[in-house]
């Protein structure tokens, strides 16, 4: 299964490392999704440690169909607007 996980605030570019294959995505609003496969709830719960660490609010936590990530919905598409890369 894949996770979304959105969050309160915009992640830096550095963060990209510290979630390892995590897809990061800034929204126009503000916040920031974190998208995942996600192999087990152990693995989850290693990935909310991770977003509690950095310490940024946790809007919400929804799990998608891997083909549905990309596109989970209309609204959130508008919202979408960069995704942050390596270099």
């Amino acid at each position: 299964m894949v996770y979304q996980i959105r969050l309160k605030g915009h992640l830096g570019p550095q963060w990209k490392e510290w979630f390892g294959g995590v897809t990061i995505t800034l929204e126009d609003n503000g916040n920031t999704l974190l998208s995942s496969p996600v192999v087990d709830q152990a693995a989850l719960h290693g990935l909310l440690k991770k977003v509690r660490d950095v310490g940024i609010p946790l809007i919400s936590v929804s799990r998608v169909d891997a083909g549905h990530a990309d596109a989970s919905d209309e609204t959130h598409q508008a919202r979408s607007t960069k995704e942050i890369h390596d270099g």
